[in-house]
């Protein structure tokens, strides 16, 4: 035979077999929901108006002292507008000036991308974040309650960190639970139920300052041994399970919570000021906490919503660990629209 021919009757089969594949993939993905549990609006317009604050955190904790240092960015709070359709989602927010001071703790210059995808079978979380400038959060316990006087909240505007994290989880009783109704609000979830939550998370950070991570006028001058590092690395792999619920109280009133548990491994890495660079392989644990409170019906939704994720890694230095954390916090305001035809004919997953 043509070795051509034969070349192109390869590329045709891997081709089918790729298309079976995907559909074997979508048809599993589709999930024919409980009708008296849950309620389906994603062929709705899903409009909504709200007010977010992201945010991230890095910490660093030594437990022989029993001392840590708390570092924040001065993220701004967002109002803005959105909207839902299907699995296409926009939201469109703006900083408002006067709420959001730097005089306090000086100016933070970030990206932050954070996707939270909610499928019926599986959640998946996605952060890509650049954040510039920090301050310390616990000053007086860092700098003694004399220098706190004077300097309320010490900033370091030479702080950076760049970070990538994958999280993604499958749920179980995805016919009757809906992580959708509350994050998304193109469900309405009618009667309490909830589902055992199982997945993977990978992990990838980067923090850095122009000078030591550790200040030198701390109180503590026992903090770390007295080891100073200007930047620090950590890559992570983890296994997660947990469990999420929703009550519902006369059909419309919701509280509801999820909790998932991550174990796996890590190296950090610490690059010191004295040229140094000490790496240590060891346990890494996560956490991803959800928590929505509101009102929710065919058409109206109203509730407060959070996500968070956080990350704990030990370090070379006895004693000490580090820890990373992101999320959102958001409150919405949201009206359903019915379409009298869908815009397109497609498969609901």
């Amino acid at each position: 035979m043509n070795l051509r021919i034969l070349a192109w009757l390869v590329i045709l089969g891997l081709g089918t077999a790729q298309a079976r594949a995907q559909g074997k993939f979508l048809k599993w993905l589709k999930t024919e929901n409980d009708t008296a549990y849950i309620e389906d609006h994603t062929e709705d317009i899903t409009f909504r108006l709200y007010g977010s604050r992201k945010y991230t955190k890095y910490d660093i904790m030594d437990r022989k002292t029993k001392t840590d240092i708390l570092y924040r960015p001065n993220t701004p709070f967002n109002v803005g507008f959105g909207a839902n359709y299907r699995f296409i989602g926009l939201n469109i927010g703006f900083n408002l000036p006067f709420i959001n001071s730097t005089e306090r703790y000086g100016k933070t210059k970030y990206l932050d991308l954070q996707s939270h995808v909610y499928l019926r079978k599986i959640v998946v979380d996605i952060y890509a974040q650049y954040y510039k400038g920090y301050y310390v959060a616990n000053p007086e316990k860092v700098y003694g309650k004399a220098y706190t006087a004077l300097n309320p909240y010490p900033q370091r505007p030479d702080i950076r960190n760049t970070d990538f994290g994958l999280n993604v989880g499958y749920i179980f009783n995805d016919k009757r639970f809906s992580y959708r109704a509350p994050n998304l609000q193109n469900e309405y979830q009618k009667k309490s139920a909830g589902s055992l939550i199982v997945g993977g998370e990978v992990f990838l950070a980067r923090i850095k300052g122009d000078s030591s991570l550790i200040p030198t006028n701390m109180a503590d001058t026992a903090f770390l041994r007295d080891e100073h590092y200007y930047k620090t690395g950590i890559n992570s792999l983890a296994a997660n399970v947990g469990y999420a619920y929703t009550f519902v109280l006369k059909e419309h009133f919701f509280l509801s919570l999820s909790l998932t548990g991550g174990l796996g491994g890590n190296i950090t890495t610490l690059f010191l000021e004295n040229g140094d660079v000490s790496r240590k392989a060891g346990l890494q644990f996560s956490n991803t906490v959800r928590a929505s409170l509101g009102y929710n019906s065919s058409r109206y939704f109203a509730g407060i919503h959070y996500v968070g994720m956080n990350t704990r890694s030990g370090m070379s230095i006895p004693h000490t660990y580090q820890t990373f954390g992101t999320g959102n916090f958001r409150v919405s305001l949201v009206r359903r629209f019915t379409l009298e035809k869908p815009l397109w004919r497609s498969k609901t997953i």
